[in-house]
C-alpha cells in the first residue's frame, strides 16, 4: 500500500489511464520531430561532485528541461572523435552501424516502446539516432546523398535525443533475440552513453553509485564497519526466527570461497531477505567461505557508463580474492554482475590464473564452464547440492506461497541460466506456475528498471516499460492465484515491486534463496512458525499478501 500512496502522490493512481497510448502519426519525419521532454520521463543530471571525483570531463549544473545545457565549445568535436575512436577500437560498433536493413523485426519487442507508443523507442530508430551521424560523417553516401541516405547532421537537439532515449533503454537486449543480423542494441546504448560523458552529460542515479564505489568498494557507500554490523543484525533475525546462531565470517584469509553479492541485498527489501538466505545456507553446510567489505559489491554500474568504468569496477573482486587466498569466487543473485562476468570480466581483468576452477566441496561437483572465470553463481550451487540431496528441504512451508518465475535478462539472455533456478524453486515450493511463453526464458520481458533506470523521478516511464512483464504477471494471478514473483536479480527484486504493485496488485516479490532459507530445515533449530519476513510459515493461506 505504500507504492500505491506513492503513485498517488505522483499522480499514477490509474492503470487504465497510464496504458492508453497516443497513436496519432507526428506531422513531421523522425529526424525532424523534436523530443519532447516532460517530467516523468527522465532521470536527474548526473551533479557536479560526482564527475570530478570520478575524474570526467565538463562538471556543471544543468537540467534536462533548460533550453541551454551549456555544452563546451567544441562540443561536436569530442562527439565526433568520440565515435571515430570506438570505431576503430570495437569492431562490433562498425559492424551494427552497417549491417542493418531497418527490416522493423525488432520494433515491438521493445518493453518501452510497447508501454509507451513512442516510435524512436523501437530499437531500430533508436539505434538510428547514433547510425544517422555516422552515416553523415563517416560514409560515402551520407557524405554525398545526405538525407537520401540516412544522414543527418550532429545538432545540440540530437545531443538531447540521445541523453533522452538512451536512458530509456534498460540493455535488456531482448530486441537482440529477434534482430535476423544479431545485432546488440545493448551495445549500441553503451556506446551512445559513453558519448554523452564525453560532455558531462550522464544521470545521477548511475554514477552517483560508481562514484560511491569507488570510494568504498560499493553503490550504496556503506564502510567497512557498517557492513559488518548489516550482516550481524541479519544474523541475529535469523536467530530470532530459527534459534541458530549463524557465522558471518568478513575478510577471512585462507577461505575456500570469496562471496560477493550486489550491495541492494544488504539494505534494500526485500534482497536482505535473500542476504539472510545465504547466511542460513552456507552455515547449514559448513562452508569454509567469506565475505569481503573491500569487493562488497558484485553489481557494476560501469556496464551502463563506459567499458573503462566497467572494467575498474570488476578489478577489485580479482584483487580481493588474491590478497584474501581463496580458491573461487561464488557470486549471489544478481543480474548485470552476471553479464559483466560471464561477457567481460575474462578478457577486462583475467587471466585468473591464480585461482582454481570453482569444485563444490560439498557434493564434489566441477563446475568447467567456470574454467576461465573461476567464478559461478550462487544458484548452479544451490541446484547442485540439491540435485545430490545434501539440503533437508520442506516445500510446505512455502504453502501460503504461489511463485511465478521472473527470467532476469542478463542471466537469462546474457547467461543461460534458465533451468537451474526453475528446479530449485519447484525443489522449495510446492505451488510453481509459469507465466505465457513468450513472455519467458530467452523471450523473457525487462523489469523496466534496469541499466541504472530504477529511480523515482522517471515512475511514469518505469511503469510503462514494465507493463508487458506486469501483464503477465497479471494473468498467472487471475489464472492461478500467483502472490509471489521471485526474481534472481537484485535490481529487478527493487523494481519489480512497484511494477506489480501497479499492474498486478496482490503479487509480491522474493528473492529464490529467500524460498530456499524459508524451506530449509537446519540442525539445531526450534520449531519454526515464521518466515524472514517474521510472517507464519505453513499451509496455504486464504488471503492474498496485498489482501
Amino acid at each position: 500500500m505504500a507504492e500505491q500512496a506513492r503513485f498517488d502522490q505522483m499522480g499514477y493512481y490509474d492503470p487504465e489511464k497510464l496504458v492508453r497510448v497516443d497513436t496519432t502519426l507526428p506531422s513531421t519525419g523522425w529526424m525532424d520531430t523534436p523530443v519532447a521532454i516532460r517530467p516523468g520521463t527522465y532521470i536527474y543530471p548526473v551533479k557536479p561532485k560526482h564527475l570530478e571525483y570520478l575524474g570526467m570531463p565538463f562538471a556543471r549544473q544543468w537540467a534536462p528541461a533548460d533550453p541551454d545545457w551549456k555544452l563546451p565549445p567544441n562540443w561536436k568535436e569530442i562527439i565526433l572523435d568520440g565515435i571515430r575512436e570506438r570505431l576503430d577500437r570495437f569492431r562490433s560498433f562498425k559492424l551494427f552501424m552497417d549491417i542493418c536493413v531497418r527490416c522493423g523485426a525488432c520494433a515491438d519487442k521493445c518493453h518501452f516502446f510497447i508501454g509507451g507508443g513512442d516510435p524512436k523507442n523501437m530499437p531500430v530508430l533508436r539505434a538510428e539516432l547514433i547510425r544517422s551521424i555516422y552515416r553523415r560523417d563517416f560514409t560515402v553516401a551520407g557524405k554525398l546523398l545526405g538525407r537520401m541516405a540516412g544522414a543527418r547532421e550532429l545538432t545540440p537537439e540530437v545531443v538531447k535525443e540521445w541523453f533522452y532515449y538512451f536512458f530509456q533503454c534498460t540493455e535488456c537486449r531482448r530486441c537482440s533475440v529477434f534482430c535476423p543480423y544479431g545485432i546488440d542494441t545493448a551495445e549500441i546504448t553503451m556506446i551512445g552513453r559513453e558519448l554523452l560523458n564525453l560532455l558531462g552529460i550522464g544521470i545521477n542515479w548511475i554514477l552517483e553509485p560508481v562514484a560511491n564505489c569507488y570510494r568504498t568498494g560499493n553503490h550504496l557507500g556503506i564502510q567497512p564497519h557498517g557492513l559488518k554490523d548489516t550482516l550481524e543484525f541479519f544474523a541475529e533475525d535469523i536467530e530470532t526466527v530459527t534459534g541458530v546462531k549463524v557465522n558471518v565470517p568478513i575478510n577471512k584469509k585462507g577461505a575456500d570461497i570469496l562471496f560477493v553479492t550486489p550491495s541492494g541485498d544488504f539494505l534494500a527489501d526485500p534482497g536482505t531477505f535473500t542476504c539472510m538466505g545465504y547466511l542460513m545456507l552456507f552455515h547449514e553446510l559448513g562452508l569454509n567461505y567469506t565475505w569481503s567489505t573491500y569487493a562488497s559489491e558484485g553489481g557494476n554500474f560501469g556496464l551502463f557508463t563506459s567499458h573503462e568504468t566497467m572494467k575498474r569496477l570488476n578489478a577489485k573482486i580479482y584483487a580481493e580474492a588474491k590478497r584474501l587466498g581463496v580458491k573461487w569466487i561464488m557470486g549471489g543473485e544478481c543480474g548485470h554482475m552476471w553479464r559483466v562476468l560471464h561477457q567481460y570480466m575474462d578478457t577486462m581483468n583475467g587471466p585468473a590464473d591464480f585461482l582454481e576452477v570453482p569444485v563444490s566441496p560439498i557434493t564434489g561437483t566441477r563446475f568447467e564452464h567456470a574454467r576461465s572465470t573461476k567464478m559461478i553463481h550462487i544458484v548452479e550451487f544451490t541446484a547442485d547440492l540439491i540435485k545430490h540431496g545434501k539440503l533437508k528441504l520442506d516445500p510446505s512451508k512455502n504453502d501460503r506461497i504461489k511463485v511465478t518465475f521472473h527470467d532476469s535478462c542478463n542471466p537469462a539472455r546474457a547467461m543461460g541460466i534458465l533451468e537451474e533456478p526453475r528446479y530449485v524453486i519447484k525443489s522449495v515450493c510446492n505451488h510453481f506456475h509459469e507465466m505465457p511463453a513468450n513472455t519467458i526464458r530467452e523471450k523473457t520481458f525487462c523489469c523496466g528498471g534496469g541499466a541504472g533506470l530504477g529511480t523515482d523521478e522517471n515512475m511514469e516511464m518505469r511503469l510503462r516499460g514494465g507493463l508487458p512483464r506486469g501483464n503477465a504477471v497479471k494473468h498467472v494471478r487471475d489464472a492461478f492465484g500467483v502472490n509471489h514473483l521471485a526474481a534472481m536479480c537484485a535490481i529487478d527484486r527493487a523494481t519489480l515491486a512497484p511494477v506489480c504493485e501497479f499492474w498486478a496488485p496482490g503479487v509480491r516479490v522474493t528473492g529464490i534463496h529467500e524460498l530456499v532459507a524459508n524451506a530449509l530445515i537446519m540442525k539445531g533449530q526450534t520449531e519454526r512458525t515464521l518466515n524472514l519476513r517474521q510472517e507464519p510459515l505453513g499451509e496455504e493461506a486464504g488471503e492474498t499478501a496485498h489482501e
